[in-house]
């Protein structure tokens, strides 16, 4: 099954398992209810940014509306290369490997993401509940959190507050790859 039809599949059941229209939905989220409507029926694979918007209304993680877990485990061993992966066609055009796919109720969300050369998180910054943490292994990243900006080069990290307005591009003259781990999201 594609992406698309996996997290629009997911969507859907949540918001009317939870009792929300789209409107509520749209409201409670910060995203469009075009948006939202787009996504529920595969006509678009949501941006990293929406995603997280819309898995914290539901206190879920990501890794939630794109996997096809049917069960899922207290631990998880993944073998290099046998890993999950997402291809995101957006701004970014990444490609995410999570670390814990599979595991029950995960607090965090961790994964390795390859970025382009002049992959970016998108035109607007984002924001979300929880801290973060990007670890770059390769390449360059810039990252810019309110109005302050951190040049990473392969073995820097940098952690913060995600509810500050934050972006990144990767300006290096190669792909980045990037180990990031995001908290929980709470709702408040």
């Amino acid at each position: 099954m594609k992406l698309r039809k996996i997290i629009g599949k997911k969507l859907k059941a949540i918001r009317l398992s939870s009792d929300l229209t789209i409107q509520q939905l749209a409201t409670k989220s910060g995203v469009s209810s075009n948006m939202i409507s787009r996504v529920e029926r595969g006509l678009t694979i949501p941006s990293v940014a929406i995603l997280l918007k819309l898995s914290s209304v539901f206190n879920k993680s990501i890794d939630y509306f794109v996997e096809e877990v049917s069960t899922t485990h207290e631990v998880v061993f993944t073998s290099a290369g046998q890993r999950d992966s997402t291809v995101y066609e957006n701004s970014a055009n990444m490609v995410t490997e999570s670390f814990n796919s599979g595991l029950r109720d995960p607090q965090f969300m961790s994964f390795h993401c390859t970025v382009p050369k002049g992959g970016k998180s998108g035109v607007a910054s984002m924001y979300h509940p929880g801290d973060e943490l990007i670890y770059l292994l390769k390449g360059s990243l810039q990252v810019d959190i309110i109005d302050e900006r951190y040049i990473l080069h392969a073995g820097d990290s940098i952690s913060f507050k995600s509810h500050l307005p934050h972006s990144w591009v990767n300006i290096g003259a190669e792909e980045a790859s990037v180990i990031w781990t995001l908290s929980p999201f709470t709702i408040i």
